[in-house]
């Protein structure tokens, strides 16, 4: 595609233009309101926390929301609930048959999806928010205690979220890309200039060794490349069209491809890992000293960076790659049933419940790199920087998600261009055509 678009276009495509525009200025008012603080938090204590955290759960944490929670801004919880509330509404859709059927009821049913999608988001912000709430409470960085303080930060917080959720919605609908990734994606990119500087000021100073930020550099651009491929890598499973004759018209036999990604579940596994080992590592961190002697144990064995955090983590990103893959974003039984309704078939094997048990094993092959692949982009720097000691948060999830977004945010990009280009052709053609019709003709004689 990209070899037949022309980027010189992009200043003849006013609409495509216009909805770069509009979804830059959406995404700049995110940053400032990520600038805006919650009230009642005590900022020089604040501060000098995160200063201390920043190496630990506070940079992780941080990273996700573009530096909303370091600052305790509006967007601290960021968008994080909605993309937890809608994975575990497409995980019932794929699981209750009711909620099945709901979504198969076209617009009318997708409408139902996002309204309840809507409330579990604001149930996961009311129970995340007010958990963070006691959690700087009982860290001592709030200026005034009490529950006036945690009704204004609940109501903020949540308030902060479904703006957010807003703002994804209208970026999709209006703009370019999808805005939820945007939203991620923007948090992500803020915090690397910063991450930096402080990378290359360790440097400097003698903490780490040149050899190690080479290597650190050299890592993330072979990580890189190792996502935009694996990303792109699919399995072609021959699909076989038989001879059909519509009326006098015989067409013949055709032969075409169901490809199969080798992660068909995207980012989702990763981050819904990364969410679930994150909350209670975040209430904890929050909290001082105040941790029961339950969550000090918790943390002291599956604190990031510890072995059973990296077992455990890389065995969420397994299982929800299948659960995820097989319930949601490719079910082999409604493939094969969508292949025998179209007289398609895999050449050797018998249409129906034969075509799905093949395609089930053949999913399942394919999901042993998909699933090993996410979890070596998603480990790999969390031993590196427990090793080497680098002083700010990089994740393979961080990685996984800018690079997804990046080349789906230039692929319908490229879509657009590729359609104004048509649309220019045919109104060339049709000029062309109204030209010829006004040639008068000669009258014929009789």
């Amino acid at each position: 595609m990209a070899a037949n678009t022309s980027w010189a276009a992009l200043g003849k495509a006013t609409d495509l233009r216009n909805r770069i525009l509009f979804t830059l200025g959406l995404l700049i008012v995110y940053r400032l309101g990520t600038f805006i603080p919650v009230p009642g938090i005590d900022g020089a204590a604040l501060r000098e926390f995160m200063e201390q955290a920043g190496q630990g759960i506070g940079g992780m944490v941080s990273m996700f929301t573009g530096g909303a929670l370091g600052r305790m801004g509006i967007f601290a919880l960021g968008i994080m609930p909605y993309i937890s509330a809608s994975i575990i509404v497409q995980l019932l859709a794929s699981m209750v048959p009711a909620l099945e059927q709901l979504k198969k009821e076209g617009e009318q049913g997708r409408k139902k999806i996002n309204q309840w999608t809507r409330y579990g988001t604001v149930l996961l912000a009311l129970f995340q928010a007010y958990g963070l709430a006691v959690s700087l409470e009982a860290g001592d960085l709030v200026t005034d205690p009490g529950w006036y303080f945690r009704a204004a930060t609940v109501i903020t917080l949540v308030g902060g979220t479904m703006f957010l959720m807003w703002l994804g919605e209208q970026i999709t609908a209006r703009g370019i890309g999808n805005g939820i990734s945007l939203i991620i994606f923007v948090g992500i990119i803020a915090e690397v200039p910063a991450a930096l500087a402080q990378f290359f000021a360790s440097g400097r100073s003698g903490a780490i060794s040149p050899a190690v930020i080479i290597g650190v550099i050299l890592m993330v651009v072979v990580v890189i490349m190792f996502v935009v491929f694996m990303e792109r890598a699919l399995r072609k499973i021959t699909i076989q069209y038989p001879r059909r004759q519509q009326g006098m018209k015989i067409s013949e036999a055709q032969q075409s491809h169901l490809p199969v990604k080798v992660n068909p579940a995207g980012v989702i596994p990763a981050i819904f890992a990364s969410s679930l080992l994150l909350l209670p590592t975040t209430i904890a961190a929050f909290s001082g000293n105040q941790t029961s002697p339950v969550m000090s144990t918790i943390l002291a064995y599956f604190g990031p960076g510890q072995p059973l955090y990296l077992a455990f983590f890389a065995l969420m990103i397994v299982f929800f790659t299948y659960f995820y893959t097989f319930n949601v974003s490719f079910k082999p039984d409604d493939v094969a049933d969508n292949l025998k309704n179209q007289n398609g078939f895999v050449p050797g094997i018998r249409p129906g419940k034969k075509t799905a048990e093949y395609l089930e094993y053949v999913v399942n092959r394919v999901l042993v790199l998909g699933s090993g692949y996410l979890a070596l982009v998603c480990l790999l720097p969390e031993i590196l920087r427990g090793q080497f000691a680098i002083p700010f948060y990089f994740g393979g999830t961080s990685v996984l998600i800018v690079v997804s977004v990046t080349m789906d945010t230039i692929q319908q990009v490229q879509s657009h261009l590729l359609a104004h280009q048509y649309e220019g052709l045919i109104q060339k053609s049709q000029l062309r055509g109204k030209g010829k019709s006004r040639k008068k003709r000669s009258p014929v004689r009789r």
